[in-house]
Formats: structure tokens, sequence, C-alpha cells
């Protein structure tokens, strides 16, 4: 009987369609209404750096380190940043979105500066390297009131 529920168990998760919809989780996007895009100019990200390194399967990762503070009154549970990445002729190559805290983090508070860091691992070779464009693409409030 164990068996059996380890091979049905396997075949839920191997079944073709379940990484589609393992996929389509994590392009969950935060909300970005109007309350949300009025207030993302009191979101300031700032301090952007850049720098390499290989991960453990010997792939070269491109890290971005910066800090985020929060000028504005309100606390807030997350933020999405959107970077987009150019060429030489300054099309866009790559526009990749990401939130900047893990779901247990405490909330941004009202006047609060917080350090973040992305890892990208595929990068087009097209890429200028320059530093990409990068702006608040959603933004999840707290729930409660401070």
């Amino acid at each position: 009987m164990g068996a059996a529920t380890i091979v049905i168990a396997l075949v839920v998760v191997m079944w073709p369609g379940s990484e589609r919809h393992r996929s389509r989780l994590r392009e969950v996007h935060l909300p970005f209404g109007a309350a949300e895009q009025a207030y993302a100019s009191n979101l300031q990200i700032e301090n952007l750096t850049q720098s390499r390194a290989e991960n453990f399967l010997n792939q070269e990762v491109t890290i971005f380190n910066g800090q985020v503070t929060n000028t504005g009154n309100r606390p807030v549970a997350n933020i999405e940043i959107t970077m987009e990445f150019a060429d030489e002729m300054g099309q866009i190559v790559l526009r990749e979105s990401r939130v900047l805290f893990a779901a247990q983090a405490a909330p941004l508070a009202a006047g609060e500066r917080r350090d973040f860091e992305i890892s990208l691992e595929h990068i087009p070779a097209s890429w200028n390297i320059q530093k990409p464009a990068v702006r608040v693409s959603g933004l999840l409030f707290t729930s409660r009131k401070e």
C-alpha cells in the first residue's frame, strides 16, 4: 500500500501539466492598483550595485544588491520591482520582476531603509552590462494600521 501511494504521488508531481502550474504560481505579481501606484513614489531604490559569482552548478550568476527606503507614512509588507536590461542599441533584452522580501519578513515601516539582494542566472549575452532600469511594479500594504 505504501509503495503504491509513493508511485501515485510521483506521477502527480511529474505529470506534464504540473510544472506549468508551479510556474504560474511563481508568476503571481503583487497588486499595483491606483493606491499602490500613488504610493510607489515613496519607495526609493538606492545604491544598486552589481557583481558576478558562480553558483554550485558552476553557472555564472549576476547579483544585484541595493537598498529600498520607505519615505512615505504607511508600512509596506512587500515590494515588487521590475528590472529592465538593455542592449547597446537601448532596446530591452530582458524584463525581470522580483519581490524584495521573504514572506515572513517584517513590514518596511515608514521612514525605514532595508537592504535587498536579487540573483539572476540567465541574462542575455546582448545585455550592455550597464545597470538596469529599476522601478516599483507592485506593492502590498500591511493589513494593520501603525
